[in-house]
């Protein structure tokens, strides 16, 4: 009995020393990580760049008594669209169908119950093309095949890796400049980078056509994209030594 009791003694201290050392390794660890004193900036930058590719997205709505007029109208239409764009496009682009959607017209009146007086359809196509020079052509092209509504035109790049890395570049250079600044007002001085993160994201270009449905066949709708804005942001925590 007496030994079973040493032994146990001996094993209860062998594991008060074991977590006496562990506690002390946690602590001395612990106390690198928040013992260090830091400071973290942001910076920004951006590059501009030309865009090569654009995004067209055109409607064609029609009304009718009944829902198969409706359908029936807006079909034919659409197809010309279609049709048209394909044509104006060749193999410079994919021109495909963005949505579908056909809802029921309502005589309001005070009161009175609503009632259906008519209905309305709307196809949308979207025009997805890297020839720039051919956008207001296309425009052109499909509101005098039936399109009567732009909803938007955009303008992106397909690789903007070299803007982006610039960019980056850029911001890196702020927040460092950011972070000298600071250090020297706190009379600190600059250590290692600990940590280091970025963001970059292009801007698209969108662009208003608001007159082109009113505008003639006979005048060319004209479009031009300027160049494309290519944002980062880069956060940067220094160790002060």
């Amino acid at each position: 009995m007496k030994l079973r009791l040493r032994a146990a003694a001996i094993g209860l201290a062998l594991i008060t020393v074991v977590s006496m050392f562990a506690s002390a390794a946690l602590a001395q660890s612990g106390e690198n990580i928040f013992a260090k004193r830091t400071i973290e900036v942001d910076g920004s930058g951006e590059t501009r760049t030309s865009p090569d590719t654009a995004d067209l997205d055109l409607a064609i709505d029609t009304q009718a008594r009944t829902a198969e007029e409706a359908a029936g109208s807006n079909a034919a239409l659409a197809t010309k669209v279609i049709d048209a764009l394909k044509a104006k496009l060749g193999d410079q682009g994919k021109v495909t169908t963005g949505g579908y959607s056909l809802d029921p017209q309502y005589d309001n009146r005070p009161s009175e119950r609503p009632r259906i007086i008519g209905y309305n359809a709307q196809n949308t196509v979207t025009v997805h093309t890297g020839a720039l020079d051919l956008v207001g052509a296309l425009i052109d092209s499909a509101i005098a095949a039936g399109a009567n509504r732009v909803n938007s035109l955009s303008f992106s790049v397909k690789d903007d890796t070299k803007a982006r890395t610039e960019a980056i570049a850029i911001a890196t250079r702020d927040a460092r400049a950011q972070a000298e600044a600071l250090a020297s007002a706190l009379d600190v001085k600059l250590g290692k980078v600990l940590k280091a993160t970025t963001v970059s994201e292009a801007r698209p270009i969108p662009i208003r056509l608001g007159r082109a449905m009113a505008m003639s066949a006979s005048v060319a709708t004209p479009v031009e994209p300027g160049d494309l804005t290519v944002p980062a942001t880069v956060s940067l925590t220094f160790e002060i030594e």
